[in-house]
């Protein structure tokens, strides 16, 4: 089988096209969620400007219809932490993330619960939980009577880990704001008639070939699986479509690249397993990449990338074992606390180069680079940063500035 050498910017525009980063897409957000599989959504409002950075006609309100309707959730996933999925993703995938929920609580969360029946814990929060959605506060508040002489604070986090929650809307929404409250997934989709995207649901394919649901198609309720214990034949073939979706959006990519995105081990098992659906390719510096057998054409690496205002914990930044693809430099990802609205970073000709973050005064945007700009960068940057102050912060004065670290 062939193998073909990608150059550093061969394998970043790559990357790009895949990551919906080069050009914007037609996609509806629906689908582009899909197709990424997921949004890093530790930052509630994260997700809007990540769809907004990627997408042709992207609108809040779009995703908050989705967020209501339940079509896609916000929970934890990969690494543990809270993205915004598809509902069918999260119920197909959510079980390959059990196995390291529970050894993790069987580990320190048990031994700092000495005494405390774990199967038991999970009876009583999932009751509690199927009477109403709690926050993580409430919750401990509500399992603290029954086992007095431990944290309610560990009783609620060994609880979470030991049930399929979700974190539901207020929390996440464009137009309000609220607590991290959450509920049990089973009770909060089966209580919905219309717990379901309308659209098809790809998979493996690339972003253009998605093809885009008419409004008028009924909705289709997901067929829970939460209660049920998956087969392995169930969870053999999860592992081997979230591989097949990782490289669709993020490939082509390394085993290592894989795991360090989803958070799973042994998954060069599922890539064997996998065999003629996936082909060899060769990185920069002879580096072996996986890719899909049958992924679009390479984008031409001379294609101009143009600047890409990304929020905080965009999973482009995250999602690599070996990030030089897209940071060309060793400066760690910025995890700010924030609304993921506020704060990012920047793409300047592919790569990260540059913060940015609203100004204390309405209308001002702030881009700190990394690395000297031409009067073109500048221009475009400057135009692209106006776009972006247009979709956050809506005002009559738009100016984009640039600074200088300390300033």
């Amino acid at each position: 089988m062939t193998k073909d050498r990608l150059s550093p910017r061969a394998l970043n525009r790559a990357t790009l096209a895949r990551q919906l980063l080069l050009d914007r897409s037609a996609l509806t957000p629906a689908q582009a969620i899909t197709h990424l599989a997921g949004l890093q959504a530790q930052a509630p409002l994260a997700p809007y400007v990540g769809l907004w950075t990627r997408l042709a006609a992207f609108r809040p309100q779009q995703l908050e219809n989705l967020m209501n309707e339940r079509a896609v959730l916000r929970a934890h996933l990969m690494r543990h932490t809270v993205h915004l999925v598809d509902a069918r993703d999260f119920l197909r995938f959510r079980p390959l993330f059990q196995p390291l929920l529970s050894q993790a609580l069987r580990g320190n969360l048990a031994r700092r619960l000495d005494g405390v029946d774990l199967a038991e814990l999970r009876a009583e929060a999932a009751s509690l939980l199927a009477q109403a959605p709690l926050t993580r506060t409430a919750l401990a508040r509500a399992l603290a009577p029954r086992w007095p002489d431990h944290d309610p604070g560990l009783l609620a986090n060994a609880a979470a880990q030991s049930l399929v929650l979700v974190q539901i809307p207020p929390r996440g929404l464009w137009s309000q704001t609220g607590p991290a409250v959450w509920a049990l997934a089973s009770a909060w989709l089966e209580s919905h008639p219309t717990a379901a995207s309308p659209e098809s649901h790809p998979t493996a394919a690339s972003p253009e070939s998605h093809p885009v649901a008419s409004p008028s198609l009924p909705v289709t309720k997901i067929p829970l699986a939460t209660t049920t214990p998956p087969t392995p034949a169930g969870l053999a073939g999860a592992a081997d479509e979230l591989v097949l979706r990782y490289l669709s959006a993020y490939g082509p990519a390394t085993v290592a690249d894989v795991q360090a995105w989803s958070g799973l081990t042994r998954l060069r098992e599922v890539t064997e397993r996998l065999g003629t659906r996936l082909r060899p390719r060769t990185g920069p510096g002879g580096a072996p990449l996986l890719d899909l057998a049958d992924a679009p054409p390479d984008p031409d690496p001379g294609i101009p990338a143009p600047p890409r205002f990304l929020p905080e914990y965009d999973n482009l930044l995250l999602s690599y074992a070996e990030r030089s693809r897209v940071i060309p430099h060793r400066r760690p990802v910025p995890l700010p606390p924030g609304n993921g609205a506020s704060v990012g970073t920047l793409l300047v000709d592919g790569c990260w180069q540059a913060d940015w973050r609203l100004g204390q005064e309405p209308g001002v945007l702030e881009v700190r680079p990394y690395i000297p700009l031409s009067v073109a960068d500048r221009d475009a940057i400057a135009a692209e940063g106006e776009r972006l102050l247009g979709f956050v912060r809506p005002a009559d004065t738009r100016d984009v500035r640039f600074v200088r670290d300390g300033e």
